[in-house]
């Protein structure tokens, strides 16, 4: 118990260095001299709510999507706010109760999301030009651990309890061995982002981790210094990539011209740039056999 805790404080340092916030809840990412331009006939704003999971930290989430959000706003000409959660399952709880119009989110949350919440995709991105994703698992590179089964008896940390790559890929393969996390692990931790779970391993907080190949490689191509230190020692099979969702109960001419600028932003100049900012290489309609396995 005293080593948990410790490795909390510890963690709770390392998120201050980074700074971030816990208190970013929402953010409205239209700047207020646009508002204008959204005007109607009518007393109030007509507005749509966004999310997008914090698979990243979570003011790097927004800084990465601000720009898109603020690309598909300008196109749809409607007024887009951005709401930001720690959690998934925060962000499950917003479409359930339909207090979001669209969210991307983690392919585990879009998994259990389908059962329960009336939402459908609206569209998914291709990376590297497919719409599939991996889980890595990494360690300091000062490690001797070269392979996954050499992580017995060490601590690991995690992303998310509904991250499929940050959570469930491990699980399913200690559930295959017969065993838990609790059983397996010597201690864990929740990070709540990827590149959180990155700089827990690089500065030795846990011995290893399981992270979002994604962004593990956007890391390593636009913030190469922040993966230094880190080494990958296993990948995952593909997965489907984490989705866009919207409501079902979204107007349909709506919810189809907000997919069709989605997938036609590769086509514009601009819209193309934006993409290439977060390495997708474009939206595609989905295919849900992706999503089955």
């Amino acid at each position: 118990m005293k080593f948990f805790l410790f490795l909390n404080i510890l963690f709770i340092l390392l998120l201050a260095s980074c700074n971030t916030s816990d208190e970013l809840k929402e953010i409205n990412i239209i700047k207020k001299d646009n508002l204008e331009t959204f005007q109607t006939s009518g007393d109030s704003l007509p507005k749509l709510y966004v999310a997008v999971s914090t698979m990243i930290s979570p003011m790097e989430t927004f800084n990465l999507y601000k720009d898109v959000m603020d690309y598909i706003s300008g196109k749809l000409e409607i007024p887009i706010e951005f709401k930001q959660r720690k959690t998934y399952r925060e962000v499950n709880e917003l479409l359930k109760e339909n207090k979001l119009d669209f969210a991307f989110i983690c392919t585990g949350a879009y998994l259990e999301a389908r059962n329960g919440i009336p939402i459908e995709i609206l569209a998914v991105p291709v990376v590297n030009g497919k719409p599939y994703y991996q889980a890595y698992v990494i360690v300091n590179e000062e490690s001797k651990i070269s392979d996954i089964n050499e992580l017995k008896g060490k601590s690991f940390a995690f992303t998310d309890p509904l991250s499929n790559t940050g959570y469930s890929y491990i699980v399913n393969i200690l559930r295959d061995k017969k065993t838990t996390p609790e059983k397996y692990f010597s201690k864990t931790i929740f990070t709540y982002a990827h590149d959180y779970s990155i700089q827990a391993v690089k500065r030795k907080i846990v011995d290893g981790a399981t992270v979002d190949g994604l962004v593990f490689e956007y890391l390593k191509h636009f913030q190469p210094e922040k993966i230094a230190g880190v080494k990958v020692i296993h990948k995952s099979r593909e997965f489907g990539i984490p989705p866009f969702v919207v409501q079902k109960n979204m107007d349909n001419n709506l919810k189809q011209k907000l997919r069709n600028i989605m997938l036609n932003m590769h086509n514009d100049p601009e819209g193309k740039k934006l993409l290439s900012k977060i390495m997708i290489d474009k939206f595609v309609l989905a295919d849900e056999s992706i999503y089955r396995w």
